[in-house]
């Protein structure tokens, strides 16, 4: 919703849903959904028909993975108001999250109609990368890159697509001038890194990074730690990569994939209770990650303790009620579960 409508629907508001309104919408940047949520519903008791307070809330149910409330809430307002940009565009994240990229597509495009924001031309764009249409994935980062040519975000979607596209070059470029505008941003540093030593052998890759990663100035730098991790992994170098990986996980432990991949090492080096303990940490946040999810399973059975798994699954459930998903996996690996008993007892 582009601040014009915005401005006119939050006219409409009364003083109280309004505060309300503006706590959630603050909330919501920070990341405290639940917090959102809660100031939402105490304003929609007052004004339980306000459009810009519902699509407020079936975005924040969306944030949270909530999709089936996030679509009956936002299909409740598209019914009445065909045009709502916020419930468009919210309708459209469920359909990318279900990988309906073409629905997903049809509603950011509507959306764009009313709501002429970057964001909604960067979602468009990263449909198109989804969908593998990258020259139009390219042609709507452009339109806006030729108004503001130094956007960090639209400069690294560029990249991330040239990079599909196997451009590597024009990649590095990109990359190179994300840097030049932010020398702190770490994912643009380890991706010049990374596009460079396309060009040199793997050895020489590493014995580099593992100097860089012990200067002051980038010991503490936990793309590279994670980058030289997946090139020792790649390399074969399992307990070495655990290492790197240990490493960018205490430098950043907000990013997962850190830990995602020090539970992989754990998993090949044969060390299934580590395994359990970070890659189980990755799954109770992040339950829809199907290879985190299906290791977990092969070192349970491993260990021939698949009571654990379900223990396991039934607690991340509590944690993520509304994920259906996860109710089927959990019903069919209790269904396994039975048909082993049986077999044992006959």
């Amino acid at each position: 919703m582009d601040q014009a409508e915005t401005t006119n629907f939050a006219g409409s508001l009364s003083r109280f849903c309004r505060i309300k309104w503006e706590r959630a919408r603050d909330l919501r940047k920070k990341g405290a959904f639940q917090e959102a949520e809660k100031e939402l519903k105490e304003a929609l008791e007052e004004q339980p028909d306000h459009s810009l307070l519902k699509a407020s809330l079936a975005e924040v149910y969306q944030r949270q993975d909530r999709l089936v409330e996030a679509r009956i809430l936002a299909e409740a307002i598209l019914s009445s108001d065909s045009q709502n940009s916020q419930a468009l565009y919210v309708l459209g994240e469920i359909f990318f999250k279900e990988n309906k990229f073409d629905e997903a597509l049809q509603c950011f495009h509507q959306a764009r109609q009313k709501d002429i924001s970057p964001y909604l031309t960067l979602r468009i764009a990263k449909t198109f990368r989804e969908m593998r249409r990258f020259n139009e994935a390219l042609e709507a980062l452009d339109s806006v890159l030729v108004r503001e040519s130094e956007n960090p975000r639209f400069l690294k979607e560029k990249a991330v697509i040239l990079n599909r596209m196997k451009r590597r070059d024009e990649a590095l470029r990109v990359y190179e001038k994300v840097q030049e505008l932010d020398p702190k941003d770490s994912f643009a540093r380890k991706e010049v890194y990374r596009l460079r030593g396309l060009k040199r052998p793997d050895g020489k890759t590493i014995r580099e990074l593992e100097t860089v990663v012990k200067l002051p100035s980038r010991k503490d730098d936990a793309q590279l730690h994670g980058f030289l991790g997946q090139k020792l992994k790649d390399a074969g170098k399992l307990k070495e990569a655990l290492a790197e990986f240990q490493t960018a996980s205490r430098l950043a432990p907000e990013n997962l994939y850190f830990l995602k991949q020090e539970g992989f090492c754990h998993y090949r080096l044969g060390a299934y209770p580590e395994a359990i303990q970070a890659l189980s940490e990755v799954f109770r946040k992040e339950p829809k990650d199907y290879i985190v999810r299906t290791t977990l399973k092969k070192v349970y059975v491993t260990t021939q303790n698949i009571g654990g798994f379900i223990t396991l699954l039934e607690e991340v459930l509590k944690d993520h009620p509304h994920n259906v998903k996860l109710m089927g996996v959990l019903r069919g690996v209790k269904k396994e579960a039975d048909v082993e008993e049986t077999d044992t007892t006959r």
